[in-house]
């Protein structure tokens, strides 16, 4: 009999690597491989028809404890089937299912393959985010409009409702194209109009594609306004506070060796402390903002008229219009549904996601939990941000990156 669950999160996240692999060990031949590189490998042990096997389970963190042990289950009950069946074939098999030309995943990607727009890799990525681990393998024409109305709400239930109703579009010209090859007989995505919830009009307005987003951090980075208002223009993607907690922040509450923002309770919505950590880059902005600022007033940003007071609510907001983005393009507020919108859709947990934004927790057991908890998850998604961030102002291929952005809440 073997003991199972050995590991812990604290165990994986505490593994540091050594000279060669090494191994740490769950139970019912699960192991975790930790590389030289610092690379963590799940792998599963077995014997099947008097060999001993090895089985890839995929790399931490993409694949979490709790799927990696659902992974081992699977397995375990394969090898127990009468006959038993070995994992590493029926995987295989799997695999040659899934390549089918009939699946929603090999016609999606067909399809994609044939578009010359940009937003072609924006698409896939949200279809291999929200529908392809649910409905990818499952041959298109006999996939219901109620399952796919299941995938949808799941991405309404994360607060991405725009990008479910991106999704919905995006499936109905996967279904048409399927029905103009002959393997597909209806649009199912057609049937689901009226099913969503609608994004609300009343939203802030922002911008969330990408390419839109590089093009404004540029604009952001040639702005030769005051230089209090610049510097808060530079911080506001990476922190994506609320407007009225950036403008009036003090130096007092930065620690700026630890990377860490403290908000105080008093000047946050929920009226407890709010922890923001800190990347590299906006640890540089402010340390180039100090010695124009820390001197003389307490303020982070002071007021352009005078030194003992913050700058206005409407300074961010001025300096966008400055830049040609009008009130229904981008605002001040509108850096927290960006990074919201993509942070979701680049595969971040929603509930740390949700702590980062110090959005109110319905559930107050939950809430009292969640005040101090995700925060060194938090501190690998802000770092994972602003060089993501990064890479848009450069115009860089950044779609590869969401590939490892996955944590687990």
């Amino acid at each position: 009999m073997y003991q199972l669950n050995k590991l812990s999160q604290k165990h994986i996240e505490h593994a540091k690597p050594a000279e060669r692999v090494f191994n740490l060990a769950d139970g019912g031949g699960l192991i975790l491989q930790i590389q030289p590189s610092g690379g963590k490998w799940w792998r599963l042990r077995y014997r099947f028809d008097g060999k001993q096997m090895m089985l890839g389970l995929g790399t931490y963190p993409d694949t979490t404890l709790k799927m990696a042990r659902d992974k081992r289950d699977n397995a375990r009950r394969l090898l127990a089937a009468d006959p038993p069946i070995d994992p590493s074939l029926a995987r295989k098999a799997e695999h040659n299912a899934a390549s089918s030309p009939e699946t929603l995943k090999a016609i999606t990607t067909e399809f994609l393959d044939m578009q010359t727009s940009g937003a072609a890799a924006t698409t896939l990525r949200r279809f291999e985010l929200h529908v392809f681990p649910y409905l990818g393998k499952k041959p298109i024409a006999k996939i219901t409009a109620a399952e796919l109305l299941a995938v949808l709400k799941r991405v309404e239930h994360k607060g991405s409702f725009e990008t479910a109703h991106r999704i919905r579009s995006a499936c109905g010209r996967v279904w048409r194209y399927a029905i103009g090859s002959g393997r597909a007989e209806q649009d199912i995505a057609a049937a689901l109009a009226g099913q969503l919830a609608p994004v609300n009009a009343q939203n802030f307005a922002t911008i969330t594609e990408p390419k839109r987003i590089g093009e404004l951090l540029r604009a952001i980075d040639g702005y030769s306004g005051h230089h209090s208002v610049s510097a808060a223009l530079k911080l506001a993607p990476l922190v994506f506070v609320r407007p009225g907690e950036l403008r009036a922040a003090t130096w007092d509450e930065f620690d700026l060796e630890a990377g860490e923002w403290r908000i105080r309770a008093s000047r946050t919505k929920l009226r407890v402390e709010h922890v923001v950590p800190l990347a590299d880059q906006a640890v540089a902005i402010l340390d180039d903002l100090f010695p124009l600022t820390g001197s003389e007033s307490g303020f982070v940003f002071p007021s352009i008229r005078s030194w003992s007071t913050c700058m206005s609510d409407n300074s961010i907001n001025a300096a966008l219009r400055r830049m040609g983005y009008t009130n229904d393009q981008m605002t001040a507020h509108g850096f927290r549904a960006m990074a919201s919108t993509r942070l979701n859709e680049l595969g971040f947990a929603p509930d740390i996601i949700e702590r980062q934004l110090a959005h109110a927790e319905r559930n107050k057991v939950r809430a009292a939990y969640n005040h101090a908890s995700y925060l060194p998850q938090r501190q690998e998604m802000m770092r994972f941000w602003a060089d993501y961030l990064d890479g848009l102002k450069t115009d860089a291929d950044v779609v590869a990156i969401g590939s490892k952005s996955k944590l687990s809440a």
